[in-house]
């Protein structure tokens, strides 16, 4: 009889997939969020990048902010031209209030075995500590992109024992300095102020068309 060959077996390494949350109230989307997405989306080897909407952010309770169905609207023309950048209701669809820590589980549940990369500025860095339960935040969370600005001094190791488990979550993502700012945005549509070449085109369109910051 022959002889017998050891059956080769081979072990297929899937790639999980790294999804990216992108929050905020977005109102209105302007040009400065999407290069600063864009950089994220490349600079984290992101596979989809998720605009978290914002419905109530307990930090602007002191200005009114345009309707869900407006910035829902918005944010939608905004990305629609873009199969990687997904519009996310998961915290507009729940009541509050809204944790980040609750959005990040909700996002992990619905993309079993992805990796999760929150994503937030310098100042939301530096502040960590004072949310809403940020060690378990910290936990549940792959990655955490911090979106550095040229010269925004963050030193890293500063932050090791500000909330446990940070300092080896945290990715930087080098960000362009744009000083382009939703506020200024709205402030100009209400004074009649050119403004058409800081949003896209369709925002801006829907914007005129709804008079969505005109005094009603």
């Amino acid at each position: 009889m022959g002889q017998k060959h050891p059956v080769k077996r081979y072990t297929i390494s899937m790639k999980k997939e790294r999804i990216g949350i992108f929050g905020g109230t977005f109102d209105p989307p302007h040009l400065g969020h999407l290069i600063l997405a864009c950089e994220v989306y490349t600079q984290l080897n992101l596979d989809r990048l998720l605009w978290m909407l914002t419905p109530d952010p307990p930090h602007k309770q002191d200005r009114k902010i345009s309707t869900l169905a407006h910035r829902k609207k918005m944010l939608s023309l905004a990305i629609a031209d873009n199969s990687s950048f997904e519009l996310s209701l998961i915290e507009a669809e729940r009541p509050g209030p809204h944790y980040s820590v609750d959005t990040v589980r909700i996002v992990r549940e619905r993309n079993l075995g992805a990796e999760i990369i929150y994503l937030m500025g310098g100042d939301s860095l530096r502040n960590l500590h004072s949310w809403h339960s940020p060690a378990d935040f910290v936990a549940a969370c792959d990655e955490i992109g911090v979106m550095r600005r040229p010269a925004d001094a963050i030193n890293s190791s500063m932050l090791g024992d500000a909330v446990e488990g940070l300092k080896e979550k945290i990715r930087f993502v080098n960000a362009p300095l744009l000083e382009i700012a939703s506020r200024e945005i709205r402030q100009r549509i209400r004074e009649n102020l050119p403004c058409r070449y800081y949003l896209p085109r369709e925002v801006f369109a829907y914007i005129l068309d709804e008079r969505v910051y005109k005094e009603k």
